[in-house]
């Protein structure tokens, strides 16, 4: 179908030191000189030069290169694939956003300054703790001195840091939890993702609660730990913009929030997703098979459910547009008032904090409107 230009890219890198055992993305552990490496990134170089040559990349406003581990693959071949980009598409525009996700144990001073040499201009770093003990549960391939050194390492060109930080995990204190948000903070990150523990299913953690060796994580200490996130955050000037997302003025992530704003956006890679619209479709395919295919009411639907996953939510008339299509609309966001998850004030309608920690159903309220 014709579609509206793409505003952002997605380039999936699916290797990894090790697998942790909550994690359930399409990712490999593959050693740094396997040969299977060398001929995924000659597929994605390959496929960024077809998609150029094609037009589809002229509108690109953000580059998120995630995983797996980008940084897992050395820096002779991400600087090729990073140079296929730059070849391919205008790098230099002004505002362009260019992420590229790094985990500590693999980032180091020669990856730091070719990355930023040939155009990135943010990094990623998957930290999840800066205890060593909560590092042992999750699995993790690298220990807090590792992960301090690699933030100080990207300081080294970039002024745009950004970690995640996990919590809600069985063995982790409040006390554990509240030191890895000041320490974050100490180390002058600009941007905190924090992301309660979630059990996947068929994932080694899965195998552990079933087999009765690993607590399930407690709803209330999750919730409790978002809560505390919150507040050690904006204390020290983060704004919580999205549901799991806390940055400093202007350190937003452009790309993150194009997910939720619905901005087409393209997928290369491995279990890449790619999201085409049109006026009246929106499609989501992954590896050449639809896995969404939403009519002109259900994008309306799912635009309300994203816009509450925003902290500047939805305007009142953003609101009055999706009436025509979906009458019940605003009853039930006046219900979700009631409710006291979302709150409606200077024409704008926000989620709460209790809107938050009950997501799933504010959430899906929405989205019934259009099933």
């Amino acid at each position: 179908m014709p579609h509206n230009p793409y505003k952002a890219l997605y380039v999936h890198v699916p290797f990894c030191v090790k697998r942790c055992g909550y994690c359930d993305f399409a990712t490999s552990a593959v050693p740094r000189d396997d040969a299977r490496i060398d001929d995924y990134i000659e597929q994605l170089v390959m496929d960024i030069r077809r998609l150029s040559k094609a037009g589809e990349l002229t509108e690109i406003e953000t580059v998120y290169i995630g995983g797996g581990t980008p940084t897992h693959i050395g820096s002779a071949r991400l600087s090729s694939l990073l140079y296929a980009l730059s070849v391919s598409m205008d790098l230099t525009c002004d505002g362009l956003e260019f992420t590229v996700e790094a985990n500590p144990e693999s980032l180091d001073e020669r990856l730091v300054k070719d990355m930023w040499a040939l155009g990135v201009n943010r990094l990623s770093i998957g930290v999840q703790s800066f205890d060593d003990d909560v590092l042992a549960i999750l699995g993790r391939a690298h220990d807090a001195d590792r992960a301090r050194k690699a933030i100080g390492e990207a300081h080294e060109r970039f002024e745009n840091v950004s970690i995640d930080l996990m919590c809600g995990i069985p063995g982790q204190t409040a006390e554990s939890f509240e030191a890895s948000l000041l320490e974050a903070i100490e180390l002058g990150v600009k941007h905190v993702s924090v992301y309660p523990l979630a059990i996947e299913p068929h994932t080694p953690f899965d195998q552990l609660v079933l087999a009765g060796e690993m607590e399930e994580p407690d709803d209330d200490v999750e919730a409790e730990h978002m809560e505390l996130a919150e507040r050690v955050l904006a204390a020290q000037g983060f704004s919580r913009y999205e549901v799991a997302s806390y940055a400093l003025p202007g350190y937003e992530s452009k790309h993150n929030s194009s997910y939720w704003t619905g901005v087409p956006y393209l997928g290369i890679g491995k279990s890449a997703t790619t999201m085409t619209q049109n006026d009246e479709r929106r499609m989501r395919v992954m590896n050449g098979e639809v896995v969404d295919d939403l009519n002109r009411s259900q994008m309306e639907a799912e635009d309300l459910m994203l816009g509450m996953r925003m902290a500047r939510g939805i305007s009142d008339e953003r609101l009055t547009r999706a009436c025509a299509l979906l009458p019940e609309a605003e009853r039930v966001m006046r219900d979700l008032v009631e409710d006291g998850y979302v709150e409606h004030e200077d024409g704008e309608w926000r989620p709460t904090r209790q809107g938050w920690l009950c997501g799933n159903d504010l959430y899906a309220r929405l989205l019934d409107l259009a099933p």
